[in-house]
């Protein structure tokens, strides 16, 4: 069906009809008989091809075929179509391809023999829970598309046979090896098993080795096993090597004169100073009438990646480029990326250029797009630009004199860039970026955090200029285009990050019903800037948003502000931007596109978006993953060492804490000894039930390395001292929490002593509870024989499993207030009558000021969310559990629930800020 243009289109157009037909009212699941007639397919060649599209769209999980040879959409089926998430306790998620589709759980016993990543179709089940609860489960019916054929795990050999346990933990089950499978694996080695054999109902997966990476301890065998889990491809196929040696490295002077020269203008690169391909370079001069000309010029790599060729195919399947910590695995191979189409200084390069004339107000008056040849005068670096405009180095400044006034200029620039983006409301993020440095044998030495300074500020807001301007021309010419878009913020995530910043006193103007402008969060960093609260509420905020990705249909960029949004500007390194530029040249060459080439650039566009969203995902993972390593590596050799952080997650088993450094690590809630902690889930905060003490997201602490392992990515932090102690009083908003700072000293004193009374007595407490549940545990100790100690074992403390079993007449809340006033109404009585005690007031949340909680018999032990009565309507409930007491969808009883490790990472230093 594709080996005719011809016959391909005719059958992308049978496509396209066949599914506007099946989605109107009319429609009745057909045979292909009945479909056929239709759609006017009357030839024999014809009912061929369009029985094979049939077919190749039920395998696809674009159509289901019924028991008696009927089509029809999945969605009418009540099936749907996604890919499949596992977790580490077997059960799973399935993320429909249909964004506006929530997500589905899947139960262990409904796989049916789907892994994860797998592509799948699933028959949806009943909704179980109600309001905020509620969530879908389903069934899964059909694998659509395996997505792992390889798994990395380390391996045990025995007489007859071996097993690999996977290094994944989404993938549970060992794979078998037969004894004559092994190949030249030696026991407790890391290895790649080949599945020969995928699990169903009744066995498990099969499969062999095919390749060794050594022993766990080995130098570089972990990034190794991390490249292989996601399917990084290091080494390029003979064929597309052999298509880049084709490529001639002069270019033909007959192309130059072909092209627009920018020869004469004073062109430079800026980028990293390991950066090694240079795909992009500016210029900047003052025009007669005072506008800026900015000169964005970008290697034409489409040029040389021809399309269906070799390295094209490659460039797709990869998707982007991958930044390691010691390595980069290139889209391309290096004689492109590393040589002909990076444009080194002071050689002749061809490029696509899009040259704006920009006022003073940074609005783009004029533009034009077209193919280009350059050539650089200077190679430069983020930190020679710094220094020559922050710190004025007289040295480099002489150095490059003649560049100096072209560098001033940029930075003029690029200030008015940035000032109207922030006018017209975009969000700018703040965060420094870290930096793991390792040496030969990979083994971390520092972890650096780095600011953007005003060099990558420049080529953020050129680049982003360029974009826009591409994005807006392309978009208004109607051609088929691939779009970088940023959804809105869900609704609900806005709501409950407005209930979390009226905690502070603050509010997200206009977000009635959950619907945002970005200039109106931005207006609350703005405000937050300089406060303690600032980092937190940062953190929350970006938390509350989409994930950008790649999509043919141009829907804008939230977090920019922008209207029209794309990426043009790494065609190196981006497959998306390689693609718009073929699309670009043959347009301006052509002029137009015929209607043949047109549907064909649609549907390519469509699978070019897919398949760059998901590889770019898969990079940062993978990305995420290495650096997640390296700094646990890091710490391994930093035990018992005290580190400054700020609390950065807030969770029922405890608290999430980044260092200054960027590592992050656990402070798990039975390493708050001296206390009973709860989950408020508003304030974001845990809270002792005794002394209300407060440990808050943003909140200054130290910590000492209690341990680092690998093998779970895992880091456990002690805590040494809360460094804004804090005491919860009572309702919502802003006077909910008192901080110790804000009180005078003899008020910090008494608080103080309070704390040391209550916590006194919830340690004689706590040991009493100890001795119940080490009594329970012998006694449950022959019921659990046979049983792996994996499989009961989940990583919870018996001391922290015990909070679960406490009744709720025994928890110490009625008790609060008369052991621990508000130290403010303290303050009101001595100051003249304010906060009497026969004058409480009943707060927001329904207790009463200085009195009794109202609900507490509703209130619950283990990892308990504080009672929330607005979301509850009054009913007292908790926000972790439905109506019927049941937990949500995978999780045990509180006393089975597992410590989760802090596996967040942030991202390297990359080459450009990606958005």
């Amino acid at each position: 069906m594709h080996s005719a243009d011809g016959r391909w289109s005719e059958a992308f157009l049978w496509k396209e009809r066949l599914l506007e037909y099946m989605r109107s009212e009319e429609y009745r699941p057909s045979t292909v008989q009945e479909l056929c007639e239709r759609l006017g397919v009357t030839s024999a060649a014809d009912f061929r091809a369009f029985v094979r599209l049939l077919n190749e769209m039920e395998d696809a999980g674009d159509l289901v075929r019924t028991k008696n040879n009927r089509y029809a959409l999945p969605e009418q089926m009540n099936f749907i179509a996604g890919r499949l998430q596992l977790k580490a306790r077997g059960y799973g998620f399935v993320i429909p391809e249909n964004e506006a589709e929530a997500d589905i759980y899947i139960l262990q016993t409904a796989l049916n023999g789907a892994m994860s990543g797998d592509r799948v179709l699933v028959r949806l089940r009943e909704e179980r829970g109600k309001g905020a609860q509620a969530h879908r489960e389903g069934e899964i019916v059909k694998i659509l598309e395996r997505g792992n054929d390889r798994i990395v795990g380390q391996i045990a050999i025995y007489a007859h046979h071996a097993f690999v346990t996977p290094l994944d933990k989404r993938f549970p089950e060992d794979v078998f090896v037969p004894k004559d499978a092994v190949g030249n694996a030696h026991d407790g080695q890391v290895v790649v098993v080949e599945l020969t054999s995928y699990p169903t109902a009744t066995h498990g997966p099969v499969g062999r080795v095919v390749e060794v990476l050594g022993y766990p301890d080995e130098p570089g065998v972990d990034i190794l096993a991390i490249v292989r889990k996601y399917n990084l491809p290091e080494a390029f196929p003979e064929d597309v090597l052999a298509d880049a040696e084709r490529i001639p490295l002069e270019i033909d002077p007959a192309e130059i004169a072909r092209r627009k020269d920018f020869r004469g203008e004073t062109i430079v690169t800026i980028d990293g100073d390991d950066a090694k391909d240079l795909d992009d370079a500016v210029h900047v001069k003052r025009l007669p009438n005072g506008h800026y000309e900015l000169g964005v010029h970008i290697a034409d790599v489409g040029y040389y990646v021809k399309e269906n060729s070799p390295l094209d195919k490659e460039a797709f399947r990869r998707g982007t480029s991958v930044y390691l910590v010691d390595r980069v695995i290139p889209m391309l191979p290096p004689r492109l990326s590393n040589n002909i189409c990076s444009l080194n200084p002071k050689v002749d390069r061809l490029t696509m250029s899009c040259v704006m004339e920009i006022d003073g107000q940074g609005r783009v008056v004029s533009h034009e797009i077209v193919p280009s040849v350059i050539r650089t005068a200077e190679r430069m670096t983020y930190n020679d630009v710094r220094k020559i405009l922050e710190d004025e180095d007289e040295e480099l400044r002489a150095r490059y004199a003649p560049l100096v006034p072209m560098f001033e200029r940029m930075r003029e620039l690029a200030l008015i860039l940035r000032d109207k983006r922030m006018r017209r409301g975009a969000i700018d993020f703040d965060f420094d970026e870290i930096k793991v440095r390792v040496n030969d044998l990979g083994e971390p030495t520092s972890i650096e955090p780095r600011p953007r300074s005003i060099a990558e500020r420049i080529i953020e807001e050129f680049m982003l200029a360029a974009n826009e301007t591409v994005a807006e021309h392309f978009h208004w010419l109607g051609v088929p285009f691939i779009y970088r878009v940023h959804d809105e913020p869900d609704p609900d995530k806005i709501i409950h990050l407005n209930l979390f910043l009226h905690n502070f006193g603050y509010h997200v103007k206009g977000s009635a019903g959950g619907k945002v402008h970005p200039r109106a969060l931005q207006e609350v960093l703005n405000e937050v800037e300089g406060k303690r609260e600032a980092r937190m509420i940062s953190m929350v905020m970006l938390r509350s948003m989409q994930q950008a990705k790649y999509r043919p249909e141009c829907t804008g960029h939230f977090g920019l502000a922008a209207e029209y949004y794309t990426h043009f500007t790494s065609p190196i390194r981006r497959y998306p931007d390689l693609a718009i530029h073929r699309i670009i040249r043959e347009v301006l060459t052509r002029g137009s596109l015929s209607p043949q080439r047109e549907a064909h650039l649609r549907e390519f566009v469509a699978e070019a978006s897919r398949q760059s969203s998901e590889r770019e995902r898969i990079a940062q993972e993978a990305e995420r993953e290495v650096d997640q390593l390296k700094m646990v590596e890091y710490m391994q050799a930093h035990i018992d060492e005290e580190f400054d952080g700020i609390i950065s997650g807030v969770v029922p088993f405890g608290l999430f804490v980044q260092l200054d450094n960027g590592v992050e690590g656990l402070i798990h809630i039975s390493e708050l000894s001296d206390d009973y902690y709860v989950l408020h889930e508003r304030q974001m905060a845990l809270i002792g039930e005794r002394t209300r003490r407060v440990f808050r997201i943003g909140d200054p602490v130290r910590v000492v390395v209690i341990r680092a392992v690998k093998e779970d990515l895992r880091i456990d932090f002690g805590l040494v001292e809360h460094l804004r102690e804090a005491t919860y009083v009572g309702g919502e908003g802003p006077g909910a929490i008192v901080y110790d700072e804000d009180l005078t000293p003899k008020e910090r004193r008494e608080t103080e002593r309070r704390r040391r009374e209550a916590a006194s007595r919830a340690s004689g407490r706590r040991e009493r509870d100890d001795k119940r549940h080490r009594a329970r545990r012998d006694r449950k100790g022959e019921a659990r024989a046979g049983v792996r100690l994996s499989d009961w074992n989940d990583g919870e403390e018996e001391r922290s499993a015990a909070l679960g079993d406490m009744l709720p007449h025994e928890l110490p809340y009625d008790a609060w207030d008369e052991e621990y006033p508000d130290p403010r109404a303290q303050r009101g009585r001595k100051r003249g009558g304010r906060g009497r005690e026969d004058e409480a007031r009943p707060s927001a949340d329904g207790r009463i000021a200085g009195g009794r909680f109202e609900a507490a018999s509703t209130r619950r032990g283990g990892y308990r969310t504080w009672p929330t009565w607005e979301a509850d309507g009054g009913s007292g409930r908790g926000a972790r559990t439905s109506g019927n007491g049941r937990s949500r969808p995978g999780e045990k009883p509180a006393g089975k629930r597992k410590s989760e490790a802090g596996k967040s990472g942030k991202r390297g230093s990359r080459k450009k800020r990606k958005r």
